[in-house]
């Protein structure tokens, strides 16, 4: 993908997330049953990142927990919305391509359907390189994509989008699409960019960024909902890099 494209699409979808953030809020008001165990996944006096936080319900994954949570969006009204939701806890907008975190700071990082978010596989890895950047060595990442390709919306548009690129009309990189959001009234607010992964792209990835796989597999849900993919990997320390 064109750079200065993934460039529009990142402010896009910044934009788009502005937009429906009332609704989008209103929607995800709990924290769903298939994420209640990755709190797992932390300890007791860790520093947790919750990359791309939303409305900050992930913050209730730790409410019974010593942590020291942080949670950063590039969607501003998202972010005042965790605000008023958990005053006590502590929220920044920002570009998750350029932390304003020390390296090495965070035992944890979670990133919750984020990633598909992301328009290029440049910036992708990018993402995933600053992500690995803030952890501690030894520290993981706990990230979740969307398994689209189970949604029959989502296969007619990447059939749609590999047509549009095969004649020269779509700038979007072939297992992209642009999905669409609707309102109350049913009615299309706006159409949110996302990439289709699969496990084993995710997995390729997160080497590439210099991550451990650890773990990878089908994140059961809901029924009906599907299933999305969970991806834990872990930052080497620095012996083990020299290695």
């Amino acid at each position: 993908m064109d750079k200065y494209y993934a460039k529009y699409l990142s402010e896009k979808t910044r934009q788009d997330y502005n937009l429906i953030a009332e609704h989008f809020s209103s929607t995800r008001q709990f924290l769903w049953e298939d994420l209640k165990p990755l709190s797992q996944y932390t300890q007791k006096g860790e520093r947790i990142l919750d990359l791309g936080c939303g409305n900050g319900r992930l913050r209730e994954l730790f409410k019974d927990k010593e942590v020291e949570y942080t949670g950063i969006d590039n969607s501003e009204k998202l972010v005042g919305k965790a605000k008023i939701r958990y005053p006590e806890a502590d929220f920044r907008s920002g570009d998750a391509l350029r932390l304003p975190f020390p390296r090495d700071y965070f035992d944890k990082v979670f990133c919750i359907a984020v990633l598909h978010h992301v328009p290029s596989g440049e910036f992708r890895l990018e993402f995933l390189k600053e992500a690995k950047r803030v952890l501690r060595p030894g520290g993981k990442l706990i990230l979740t994509v969307w398994n689209l390709w189970q949604r029959k919306t989502s296969r007619n548009l990447f059939l749609k989008n590999v047509f549009l690129k095969l004649i020269g009309r779509s700038k979007l990189d072939f297992k992209d699409i642009f999905y669409p959001w609707k309102g109350q009234d049913g009615k299309i607010i706006t159409r949110r960019y996302f990439h289709l992964f699969t496990k084993g792209e995710l997995k390729k990835l997160a080497k590439k960024a210099g991550f451990q796989i650890k773990e990878i597999k089908n994140l059961e849900r809901e029924k009906n909902r599907g299933n999305n993919i969970l991806l834990v990997a872990e930052k080497l320390d620095k012996m083990e890099n020299l290695m």
